[in-house]
């Protein structure tokens, strides 16, 4: 693929998705493109279909119909860590931090360079940039603080030189200083080029990051478009999130 290539093509084209859960009709329809260095929002109240957006693009849940391709490359009866190879970086809710495990070693067994050989993010500018795991580096990951599990979490994802990061749920339960850090943290990924698809509940920072969003409801998207569509007609997330 060539530059200009890498360029026009979507990280992500998934179109006209249905996804289920046994006989549960979960997504109806659902359209998600992203563009390399693009920052993408999914919003929506809790159980409308945004954490199984991001497992049937991931292929945890693989929709019953319609077309995922990555970079281009449809990836029909591909299992997730052969999509995760693909360039992405996955931050799970929840976070995914595994017992017994230092951070050294949760920032070390992930690590590679990218499909081009680069090493962008390596162990050292992983702890420039979370300076509180380099204090915490021999320590269990699963004995860190709520905030210090999620930084650390970001911090594996990074270390796979991702074109694209997911971050579902990504200040979900953090104090008030640890939410304002992530944020700064995502603002500065988003500056280095990497492309997001972030989950939140923090409506403001969603719309001050985020080039474009995605609002489902019950399953289907209900909006389309940048923020100044948002603030332009505060009822639609008055009426879909209750907030004005």
């Amino acid at each position: 693929m060539t530059a200009a290539q890498q360029v026009t093509t979507p990280l992500i084209d998934a179109r006209n998705i249905h996804t289920y859960y046994g006989e549960s009709h979960v997504l109806h329809g659902v359209d998600l493109v992203l563009m390399p260095g693009e920052t993408l929002s999914l919003l929506g109240r809790n159980g409308m279909g945004k954490t199984t957006t991001l497992k049937s693009i991931l292929g945890f849940v693989p929709p019953r119909e319609g077309q995922v391709a990555i970079k281009g490359i449809p990836v029909a009866k591909r299992r997730p860590w052969q999509l995760i190879r693909q360039g992405i970086g996955y931050v799970p809710e929840g976070r995914g931090i595994f017992p017994g495990i230092s951070v050294r070693e949760h920032l070390t067994m992930a690590a590679r360079s990218n499909d081009r050989g680069e090493t962008l993010w390596t162990l050292e500018r992983v702890l420039d940039t979370f300076p509180r795991l380099g204090q915490r580096i021999n320590h269990d990951g699963s004995f860190l603080s709520g905030g210090e599990q999620q930084m650390l979490s970001i911090g594996r994802a990074l270390t796979t030189n991702p074109d694209l990061i997911i971050l579902d749920e990504a200040t979900e339960g953090l104090a008030p200083l640890i939410r304002d850090e992530i944020w700064k943290i995502i603002r500065n990924i988003q500056a280095s080029g990497i492309a997001s698809i972030i989950v939140d509940k923090n409506i403001d920072n969603l719309l001050d990051v985020a080039d474009r969003h995605l609002l489902l409801v019950k399953g289907r998207v209900v909006y389309s478009g940048d923020s100044h569509g948002l603030k332009a007609d505060p009822s639609i997330l008055d009426t879909h999130l209750g907030v004005a």
